[in-house]
């Protein structure tokens, strides 16, 4: 029987910055939101932020090159000032862009999502998915009518550092893990998964599911 491929083939693949790249826990946009500051003073708090959290998250690295090897169009989004999602974005290789967008209205609405779209040059919606941990992110994406995968355990509804995570009990991990995942299925994601390093087999079972008649 002959086997299926690594990574089903997509239009075009949208990927969350903070909380699904780099930023286990989302934790740079929490320092914009809880800083009562003007422009001038908050831009260096969040550039330090970005700096101390501008690793990649487990299961990137794998990811990234399967993607690479597919050759599959895709971009990461952010909502944060574009010199702090550029100082996040250094822990990623050249190849995979920022989405190209322009004037559009804030999360959750389908703006920016499209926009980003037309600049990897896709032709239509069908078989794009956007990869988020960011609820208003995840959001746009369903209103802009592609298919979602929330991730639960590394974006802000837990907001843990990866080191603190994995130092919590199990059944602290558990009550966090249930609640973030609920909360994203409510939002209507059409999967939700853990990391990024479940994402290839996630993408497998969209895969199914379209071949068997489903749409977002």
């Amino acid at each position: 029987m002959p086997g299926s491929p690594a990574v089903p083939v997509f239009n075009a693949l949208l990927l969350g910055l903070s909380g699904c790249l780099v930023d286990f826990g989302a934790r740079t946009l929490p320092v914009a939101r809880a800083h009562c500051l003007d422009e001038r003073e908050l831009l260096p708090a969040l550039l330090a932020s970005a700096a101390e959290y501008a690793e990649r998250l487990p299961g990137v690295d794998a990811l990234l090159n399967q993607l690479q090897r597919q050759q599959l169009p895709c971009a990461w989004l952010d909502e944060l000032p574009a010199a702090v999602s550029t100082r996040l974005a250094r822990a990623l290789p050249s190849w995979l862009p920022a989405a190209q967008v322009g004037a559009a209205r804030p999360w959750p609405a389908p703006d920016s999502i499209w926009q980003a779209l037309a600049g990897l040059r896709v032709d239509n919606l069908h078989g794009c998915v956007l990869i988020a941990s960011e609820p208003r992110l995840l959001q746009a994406g369903l209103n802009a009518g592609l298919w979602c995968i929330g991730l639960a355990t590394c974006g802000s509804l837990c907001g843990l550092a990866l080191g603190d995570w994995q130092a919590l009990p199990g059944p602290e991990r558990d009550k966090l893990r249930v609640a973030a995942t609920l909360q994203l299925y409510r939002l209507g994601a059409h999967s939700v998964i853990d990391h990024p390093g479940e994402i290839p087999a996630c993408l497998q079972d969209l895969a199914m599911r379209r071949h068997k008649g489903e749409k977002p």
